[in-house]
This record gives C-alpha cells, sequence and structure tokens, in this order.
C-alpha cells in the first residue's frame, strides 16, 4: 500500500465517524457542537414560601438566643 492509498483510506473512515457521531447527535437531542470544559450549571434548588418562613425563624430564634446569652 502506498502513503496516498493510506491517506485516502483514513480521510474515508473519518467522514464515516464523523456522519456516525452526527446521527447520533441529531437521534439524542444534542449539539453537534462538543461543549467547553468546565463546570456545568447547576440546576438551581427552589425552596417553598413554607420552608424559606421556617429558616427565617430559625434564624431569628438563633439570633435573639445570641442576644440573651451577651446581656
Amino acid at each position: 500500500m502506498n502513503v496516498e492509498k493510506i491517506l485516502k483510506s483514513i480521510d474515508e473512515e473519518i467522514q464515516r465517524l464523523q456522519e456516525a457521531r452526527n446521527l447520533i447527535a441529531d437521534a439524542s437531542g444534542a449539539n453537534s457542537v462538543v461543549k467547553a470544559k468546565g463546570n456545568p450549571a447547576k440546576k438551581r434548588r427552589r425552596l417553598s414560601a413554607e420552608a424559606r418562613k421556617r429558616m427565617a425563624d430559625a434564624q431569628r430564634a438563633r439570633w435573639s438566643a445570641k442576644k440573651k446569652a451577651q446581656k
């Protein structure tokens, strides 16, 4: 095999793999562009109004206890 045949074979294999990747990406709904590395955005956790109120009341109780202890 000469170098030109090897290069042609490699180019054909690259093309075949790119087409397969695009088919899979389209089927899964993923973008065909690879995302940049780094920390992905974390999903925000939402608290109910009742939970926020309980937390605020607990914090106020801690502040009150600390204030009483200082006197």
